[in-house]
């Protein structure tokens, strides 16, 4: 059986759209002023459960200096709260809290908003496309 094999212009260009595509994400949330090391942190806290600070930073590809810090900050803004591991009472557990899901629910609202606006001005053509590539996109990033 052949597989499709697909040409490196093809795997360029997709890798260009994918990096405008989440540059202009970032652009698109401005709630909180989250950094992007944050942003990510957060949804990850929501997607994933509470976390150690040493599973955030390897998680995130972060320091665990860095990551510490980094969860101090979000912990005066109220959007995290720290507590001892129910395992290891000398670890720490990191939350997310109802105002820091809060500020990732605003995020996402507005990315919405913003990204539907110019998906409808597209071509029916176009949204036609993208509609019809979502679930090979899906396949793709979750593989």
């Amino acid at each position: 059986m052949h597989k499709d094999v697909m040409q490196p212009s093809t795997v360029t260009d997709l890798v260009d759209v994918l990096e405008h595509a989440i540059r202009l994400l970032r652009r698109l949330s401005t709630a909180g002023g989250l950094s992007h090391t944050a942003s990510s942190t957060l949804s990850r806290l929501i997607r994933e459960g509470p976390m150690r600070i040493t599973e955030l930073a390897n998680a995130e590809a972060a320091s665990q200096p860095g990551m510490t810090q980094l969860v101090s900050r979000m912990e005066r803004e109220g959007w995290v709260a720290r507590a001892a591991s129910p395992d290891d009472r000398r670890g720490v557990v990191v939350t997310v809290t109802d105002t820091g899901a809060d500020l990732m629910r605003r995020r996402r609202t507005e990315r919405t908003d913003s990204l539907r606006a110019m998906f409808d001005g597209l071509d029916p053509a176009d949204r036609a496309a993208i509609t019809a590539a979502l679930p090979a996109l899906a396949r793709l990033v979750t593989a």
